[in-house]
């Protein structure tokens, strides 16, 4: 099996959704009956990346959006039986699907096409919750979604959002206690956050308290940190759990550990190469539907923008990934892949302060420094003349 950094996964964006949540800033859209069109045009996309990368096996294949649990099991069967014919998947390919509870119904499909990772957006189990963060479903369908969805497939992952206005050090200890004892074998909690372009940006514009305090939602990301270590499912990223290495998201890894991954579908981004190379590109689809379909049918391909990254900004980006995983950034593919290294004189000033440490050649937060990873990731980055 390919070392992560040196792997290519698939990622296909699908923008629909049945409603769009007020705290979501993904490139998504009401469905217009398009469903058949787009595709098609997802189909030749690959077809058209398939020419630029050459032949390399597929690692992954991660289906997100977007509610890409709306498409039908024959839909997600052809997306997956042709990017098995462009390039091959490796034995033990993870190919993910995030699935929204309401389309329980669809599961079982999902997982006959070949599904064997399904991500449940349950967010909540408190009904009260569920309606102010916009949810089209209730804790008793979250609870269903969640038996059904580990009924079918042997990975499944439990998405929830914390931090939420009024929520209690109390009241999520119990819904995360609730949810560890489902027994899935992976969970994803994330903290609430308002992004200033979506519905709860607007509204917290306006002074509405939407989320926790500062102080609270550093104590509840500890409280996570804690019950789900002594629940057997240690956090192997910042916002990530899994009972052992074979739970964890082997895609998302390969994003975090700076793995080639091909984006395709309405507004999906993509990173192929590196600079010790022939230089790492940076991709992004066109964002909006139409203008997608448009591309791939003018040109076979519905890439919006690319740009080549410069060694440095390689390197930064490599560090502000690497840093999130608990095992952290490995300095020998840095230096591989872009011939730099990062801030020494940094890294002893944040090892003397107790908040990373070196093992070998990897750098790792401490957990004291877990819930500053992006401040203590911008210090590592040299600065650039």
């Amino acid at each position: 099996m390919t070392a992560l950094a040196d792997a290519l996964g698939l990622y296909v964006h699908w923008p629909y959704c049945a409603r769009i949540c007020p705290y979501c800033d993904f490139n998504v859209y009401r469905p217009k009956g398009q469903d058949d069109a787009l595709l098609d045009a997802i189909l030749a996309d690959m077809t058209g990346w398939r020419q630029r990368t050459g032949a390399r096996p597929l690692a992954s294949i991660h289906f997100g959006g977007g509610t890409p649990s709306l498409m039908s099991g024959g839909q997600i069967s052809r997306l997956i039986d042709h990017a098995d014919q462009l390039w091959g998947l490796e034995d033990g390919a993870e190919i993910g699907l995030e699935a929204n509870p309401n389309n329980i119904d669809n599961f079982a499909d999902i997982a006959a096409a070949g599904v064997n990772r399904l991500s449940v957006g349950v967010q909540s189990l408190e009904d009260a919750a569920l309606t102010r963060l916009g949810r089209d479903h209730d804790g008793a369908l979250a609870r269903r979604a969640i038996e059904r969805a580990m009924s079918l497939c042997d990975r499944v992952s439990i998405d929830m959002i914390y931090a939420r206005a009024g929520q209690t050090a109390a009241s999520w200890e119990a819904e995360l206690r609730e949810i560890l004892a489902f027994g899935a074998s992976h969970l994803s909690p994330y903290q609430l956050t308002i992004e200033s372009k979506t519905a709860f940006g607007r509204r917290a514009s306006r002074g509405e308290q939407l989320d926790s305090p500062v102080e609270l939602a550093a104590d509840l990301f500890d409280l996570t940190h804690e019950i789900c270590d002594a629940h057997g499912l240690p956090a192997y990223e910042i916002s990530n759990h899994a009972r052992t290495p074979q739970d964890q998201s082997r895609h998302n890894r390969l994003y975090w550990e700076g793995g080639d991954w091909i984006g395709v579908g309405p507004g999906a981004h993509g990173r192929i190469g590196s600079a010790a190379a022939t230089g790492r590109l940076a991709c992004e689809a066109k964002a909006q539907p139409k203008a997608y379909l448009d591309a791939v049918a003018g040109t076979g391909s519905g890439l919006g923008a690319t740009e080549q990254l410069s060694a440095s900004d390689e390197r930064a980006e490599r560090i502000l990934m690497g840093m999130r995983l608990d095992d952290g950034l490995d300095l020998e593919v840095l230096q591989r892949k872009t011939g730099l290294t990062i801030n020494i004189d940094a890294l002893d000033r944040l090892g003397g302060q107790g908040l990373v440490e070196q093992r070998g050649a990897r750098v790792r937060l401490l957990p004291a420094g877990r819930i500053f990873a992006d401040r203590i990731s911008g210090e590592l980055v040299p600065d650039t003349p």
